[in-house]
């Protein structure tokens, strides 16, 4: 059962303490959910190109040419490559950050909830890129894509900052060097996208290829899997050893 932001199960009379295996079943199903949605997102995403229409005025090569080069239609499927990478990178953080993760409260979930949530809609800002950048609503659909990387940076630091931040929900075994790494790397990620949005104003292409170069770089740095393990220390240890190496 959910109570005072925490998950807490009836264990007969009185509320009780979930044991670790309760907490991993919980937190397992959560990441469950979040895989879930993210392969929904990535699939979703193949509908915002849009479609040739045919002109029988045309020949087929001629109608090629037109519907790719002169419609800028290269373009959408070059922000369709961008976004399925940069969703695809989420998920690999995504994974990445539920390794550090013991236990989940009421925050967490609604955090995870909300990011979620911007997963999915990044398929929105995508069509209007496939659509509008050469127009005259290209600005604005630029600046639409850019926010929601900018706001999807935003709860994933929220996110891994509560995690590390409070030491009951963060594995007993993190590596105190390792924390410190990814979170340095979390920090320069949301500035990386807002600089990318600034440049919306200037050049939507210019920042789209920000964005491509952006899900390049993520997508080949970090480790996924977590290699570096340490002894079984008590929660509260782990809780000291993850502030003292944010503060580093």
């Amino acid at each position: 059962m959910w109570h005072g932001g925490s998950w807490r199960w009836l264990g007969g009379e009185h509320d009780a303490e979930p044991s670790a295996g309760q907490e991993r079943r919980e937190t397992g199903r959560l990441e469950a959910l979040s895989d879930g949605v993210f392969a929904i997102a990535m699939t979703l995403l193949i509908l915002s190109l849009p479609i040739p229409k045919r002109d029988s005025n045309l020949t087929s090569v001629a109608l090629l040419h037109s519907s790719l080069l002169d419609n800028y239609a290269w373009l959408s499927l070059v922000t369709y490559v961008v976004s399925f990478v940069t969703v695809l990178v989420m998920w690999i953080n995504h994974h990445f950050l539920f390794q550090f993760v013991a236990r989940i409260d009421r925050y967490f979930v609604v955090a995870n909830g909300l990011l979620l949530m911007l997963v999915v809609f990044v398929n929105y800002p995508t069509a209007l890129v496939a659509n509008f950048v050469g127009t005259a609503g290209g600005e604005f659909a630029a600046v639409a894509y850019n926010v929601t990387f900018v706001l999807v940076a935003i709860f994933f630091n929220a996110m891994w900052f509560h995690i590390v931040r409070h030491g009951r929900l963060l594995v007993a075994d993190a590596d105190p060097a390792e924390v410190a790494t990814y979170t340095r790397q979390y920090l320069v990620g949301g500035p990386l996208y807002l600089a990318a949005l600034l440049l919306a104003f200037y050049s939507p292409g210019l920042s789209i290829a920000l964005d491509a170069a952006l899900a390049i770089f993520w997508a080949f740095t970090g480790r996924i899997i977590r290699t570096k393990r340490r002894p079984e220390r008590h929660v509260g240890q782990s809780h000291l050893t993850a502030d003292r190496a944010i503060s580093e």
